[in-house]
């Protein structure tokens, strides 16, 4: 159980005036931003923006950069020569603040302001606002590699470091570059354009016009004080700190480490609710499992709640959620009720909640880490860094005084990492590689990154897709594999998967399971009801592994979902089916979205959607050729054998195939808890490697 000291500073007020607003007017909108600490800077950054090609804006999460800068631009002239475009590192934010800045804006949604996220565009030939992720403006560039489009390109939340946001501003500086060369005697132009006049921008200003601005601006917004690095990589580019606005948080650490952090959470949240005055609680955890466990547990037990205490509602906001799903934690929470949002790291700078007042830190995120010598990606609960866990006790500081209970010891912050180290650093690089080459970047190693990979990451990058036939013996896109692999939107790995099961006629089948490989926690295990739920899952079951597994979930869900009227949406007849056999409807509502949104590419790369039915062995043999890169054989302990990296694995205990011991299997994800297990497997006949990947497998056979 999590112990506190005792603090004898005030708690937290909260009034419930929150409560009772209704869908805010226009006036009480303006006055919304009025308040916001970036609208003293409205005229200086504008005029920072014309005057740099590059500029680095600092401001804490909370300040209004992001819903305000576009705006600022848009009003000053700035979309007279293309759309201002505002990337993000997840698609919540991109939806949530394209939403907030349509109605600051008094426009319609999917008009001058606009998003555009993976599988979902909601922009139109009007749009002049848009926001969209990171990877969303990478795919954009590889159909317009000078993004003719856009006449400035925000990179917000810069500091999160991640593959894509650091691909991007490597793109980006060279697309300024070319920009800048093919329109020389424009930016000459512009350059020479009367100074004293730029004082006078306005969203009516002639002057601007006069100024026409012929190349990309780019400015790189971050919620954290790096921007040294940031400048530097701009070659030392203009940089603007924002003000922001930031009530003091009271820190409480536990007096020992917590053994379960997940008991301790739970304790923690009753702790606050009945003890803490009114505000919302936010609770950080590392992915969707906990996040689901921990809401279950919260609903079962706050049927216990004395008497008289305010109502507890639960809200889950994690980067999987249907964005629909994702927008109930913004709503205002209703008098007599306290709100308790469970979030992944989602919440500690991409989005800003209201009515947070508390923060529950246990002080862990999930990450993945890659080995490039052993050629393995696995994925870790890692500590938080020191500038992580700031981020998280700032959340409860936003609009008053708050508290934020990190669940563990006062000695262990100060050992934590004073930062997180860059997602392209850690991870596999194959997926960036391969975007970079449809790009007509051949020269990765001498791609210009602000923190350069390792030498090996990137040449084991080139390797994998090498293997997977993506590329050519001279390192360039493979026709027609590399091409169609790289316009699919989904890992290198699952793309080949779709593309070659058009050829043993099962695509139906491996659309299914790669989504269903796309989202997590399929299936789940109450408390009190484990027997049920496995006998429920005995109706999916095949003994052959989890993808088929996986696949007959989908297909039966289907048929649920074509029992509704329109044969297209969930209903509630599908949720009660979900409930009755255990399984996530959200996830499988997410799932089914992605099947329908990657099957659209097939027409477009000549392929179509055709089932095996029941030709398991077809299957399996398309997974087989593949997924062979992810192989692993059976030790005489017991134990496995990963083929391509040597390393000794296990079969995770969720597996349908855990305790069979196969001779062989394939498997999708390699997860380290106490040991390093392997996910989704499925057994294979050890004699289709050589057949079905021989030039990687004839080798390796023989070692």
């Amino acid at each position: 159980m999590p112990s506190f000291p005792n603090n004898n500073s005030p708690h937290c007020t909260m009034s419930h005036h929150s409560s009772s607003r209704k869908r805010p007017a226009r006036q009480d909108i303006q006055e919304q931003r009025r308040a916001l600490p970036i609208a003293s800077a409205e005229k200086k950054l504008v005029e920072e923006v014309l005057k740099n090609d590059t500029l680095v804006v600092i401001g804490e999460t909370g300040s209004g950069k992001t819903t305000q800068l576009p705006q600022f631009l848009h009003a000053g002239g700035f979309c007279e020569r293309g759309r201002i475009g505002i990337t993000q590192p997840r698609r919540v934010a991109a939806v949530t603040v394209a939403a907030r800045v349509a109605e600051e804006m008094g426009v319609d949604l999917g008009q001058e302001v606009g998003y555009s996220i993976r599988f979902e565009d909601k922009t139109s030939a009007a749009t002049e606002i848009k926001y969209l992720t990171d990877g969303m403006l990478l795919r954009e560039a590889l159909l317009d590699p000078l993004l003719h489009n856009y006449s400035v390109i925000i990179v917000d939340e810069a500091h999160e470091r991640t593959i894509h946001t650091d691909v991007l501003l490597g793109l980006l500086k060279a697309v300024q570059k070319r920009r800048k060369a093919v329109k020389q005697e424009t930016v000459t132009e512009t350059r020479q354009f009367d100074s004293s006049k730029r004082t006078a921008i306005s969203k009516h200003s002639e002057s601007f016009n006069q100024a026409r601005i012929s190349h990309l601006k780019l400015v790189v917004m971050s919620a954290t004080l790096d921007a040294e690095g940031f400048s530097q990589y701009f070659d030392n580019g203009r940089t603007v700190y924002i003000q922001g606005r930031q009530y003091p948080v009271d820190i409480l650490y536990t007096y020992q480490p917590e053994p379960d952090y997940l008991d301790a959470v739970l304790i923690t949240i009753f702790q606050v609710h009945l003890e803490e005055k009114a505000g919302d609680v936010l609770v950080f955890l590392t992915g969707q499992e906990e996040i689901e466990a921990v809401e279950r547990l919260l609903l079962e037990r706050s049927v216990h709640l004395p008497v008289g205490s305010l109502k507890l509602m639960v809200a889950p906001i994690y980067a999987a959620l249907p964005c629909d799903q994702q927008m109930q934690v913004f709503k205002t929470t209703p008098r007599g009720s306290r709100k308790v949002i469970l979030a992944t790291n989602i919440a500690e700078t991409s989005v800003t909640i209201p009515g947070v007042c508390y923060v529950i830190d246990p002080g862990l995120v999930k990450a993945r880490i890659f080995n490039p010598q052993a050629g393995v990606e696995s994925l870790s609960v890692l500590p938080v860094s020191k500038a992580q866990a700031l981020q998280r006790s700032g959340r409860a500081g936003r609009e008053r005084p708050g508290k934020c209970f990190r669940l563990y010891t006062e000695d262990t912050f100060y050992k934590l990492e004073d930062a997180s180290i860059p997602e392209i650093k850690r991870c596999n690089l194959a997926s960036v590689v391969l975007q970079l080459k449809a790009l007509g970047i051949d020269d990765i190693l001498g791609f210009d990154f602000m923190d350069k990979p390792s030498s090996t990451a990137i040449r084991k990058s080139l390797e994998h897709l090498y293997i997977l036939g993506a590329l050519t013996d001279e390192g360039k896109l493979s026709d027609p594999l590399g091409f169609q692999m790289s316009r699919l939107p989904v890992e290198p790995l699952y793309a080949k998967a779709v593309i070659i099961s058009c050829e043993y006629k099962c695509s139906a089948e491996m659309l299914g399971l790669v989504a269903m490989l796309s989202v997590e926690s399929i299936f789940y295990q109450p408390r009190g009801k484990l027997e049920e739920a496995k006998a429920a899952k005995q109706r999916f079951l095949c003994a052959d592994g989890d993808h088929i597994t996986l696949v007959n979930v989908l297909r039966a869900y289907v048929s649920e979902v074509e029992k509704t009227g329109n044969g297209r949406v969930p209903g509630k007849g599908n949720l009660r089916w979900c409930k009755e056999n255990f399984i996530n409807g959200r996830s499988l509502r997410r799932a089914l979205d992605i099947y329908r949104q990657i099957e659209r590419y097939l027409p477009g790369m000549g392929l179509s959607t055709v089932s095996c039915v029941e030709e398991w062995m077809q299957f399996r043999r398309c997974l087989t050729a593949a997924f062979f890169l992810n192989t692993a054989r059976r030790q005489p302990d017991g134990s496995y054998r990963a083929m391509s990296s040597g390393q000794t694995v296990f079969v995770h205990p969720s597996s349908v195939l855990f305790g069979k011991k196969p001779d062989c299997l394939i498997f999708n994800e390699l997860v380290c808890t106490t040991r390093h297990y392997i996910r989704n497997v499925t057994r294979i006949d050890s004699a289709w490697l050589p057949e079905l990947a021989s030039q990687y497998f004839v080798t390796k056979l023989a070692a």
